[in-house]
């Protein structure tokens, strides 16, 4: 090797390093945004999904700088590089979904939307993210933090945020169907036809099949039955805007939770279903809750929740709790739960 290349070498492993750790720092922000922008049905959605894609786009900019890099670690046998090559598979699945996602190029891919491609892609990539940081450790250098290091980063998130504006001005002015996302990404479906609206369940919640006859809701230190619940008429248009990518509008009828917990003291209220699966809220929030029995003037089917489902409004879809068989008052705080349901 002659001195020309020897003196170049520091100089390639010093731009890989930088292009990894920007890189390292997008993926993180990527992620970190999109769970955020999954966990509102409201305006806070809207910001930070500018900062998710913008975050994607600056992963794009950087990936012919890393295809270099990557191009020069086959050549060299190490060990775990099966994992180091899924790892980068996995991240361009999810960019390339969300891309569709975002156009509306591809909704739908048979069962699964393009969103859970996304997102499925995401959560598989982070154990091997956390495994290549760490067999493939690269260490912060001063330079890395210089202020020419600074402006290369602010140079990246700038054209990232350009790419991003140029792009929903794209989509918008040739009329994909990207533009008539909601301000969450999500695409309208069926509303106000309740036939026509998705089917969705949290991970592997499967839906139940539930006799009437047998079936109690305990709520308000008593059981009520399926005949007593449907009699209520409480009503309200909500809109249920689901993680898997669409959103539907509704008229649910039912019963308000204030109705069924009456005068019960305590700090929250946890609504379970039979399948095991719960979610926590706020006491005070008794009066804006209904526990639906009909939607559209129809009555729930087994893939809607039947016999009662929770209607949350401006609460993402994981909200909504389905095949609903208890609601209960108690001391502990609606903050103590998971942010995302576990199971």
């Amino acid at each position: 090797m002659g001195a020309g290349a020897l003196a170049r070498r520091p100089v390639v492993i010093a731009r890989g390093a930088r292009t990894n750790l920007a890189l390292l720092a997008f993926l993180a922000v990527a992620f970190a945004t999109g769970w955020l922008a999954f966990a509102f049905a409201t305006a806070p959605a809207r910001w930070a999904l500018i900062a998710h894609a913008a975050g994607g786009f600056a992963i794009v900019a950087l990936l012919p700088w890393k295809s270099m890099i990557a191009g020069r670690g086959l050549g060299r046998p190490r060990p775990g590089r099966w994992a180091s090559v899924l790892f980068g598979v996995l991240v361009l699945v999810s960019l390339g979904a969300g891309l569709l996602h975002s156009t509306g190029w591809l909704v739908y891919w048979g069962p699964l939307t393009a969103m859970e491609f996304h997102v499925g892609a995401a959560i598989a990539a982070v154990p091997l993210a956390i495994w290549h940081v760490v067999a493939r450790r690269v260490r912060v250098r001063p330079t890395d933090l210089s202020r020419r290091g600074i402006l290369r980063a602010g140079a990246v998130v700038a054209g990232a945020a350009v790419a991003y504006a140029a792009s929903e001005l794209v989509v918008r002015a040739t009329g994909m169907p990207g533009a008539a996302r909601r301000f969450t990404g999500s695409y309208e479906a069926g509303s106000f036809e309740p036939r026509l609206m998705p089917v969705s369940s949290w991970i592997l919640d499967a839906i139940p099949q539930i006799d009437t006859k047998a079936w109690r809701l305990n709520a308000g230190g008593r059981d009520w039955s399926y005949d007593e619940l449907f009699a209520f008429d409480d009503r309200l248009t909500a809109t249920l805007d689901c993680t898997g990518g669409f959103f539907s509008t509704q008229e649910w009828a039912g019963v308000r939770l204030n109705r069924l917990i009456g005068k019960a003291d305590g700090m929250s209220i946890r609504v379970a279903s039979v399948t095991g699966y719960d979610r926590r809220f706020p006491i005070d929030q008794a009066s804006s809750l209904l526990l639906a029995t009909r939607f559209g003037g129809q009555r729930l089917d087994a893939g809607h929740g039947f016999p009662a489902r929770l209607v949350v409004p401006d609460g993402r879809g994981f909200w909504w709790v389905k095949w609903v068989s208890a609601v209960e008052v108690d001391d502990m705080p609606h903050w103590w739960q998971p942010p995302f349901p576990l199971q």
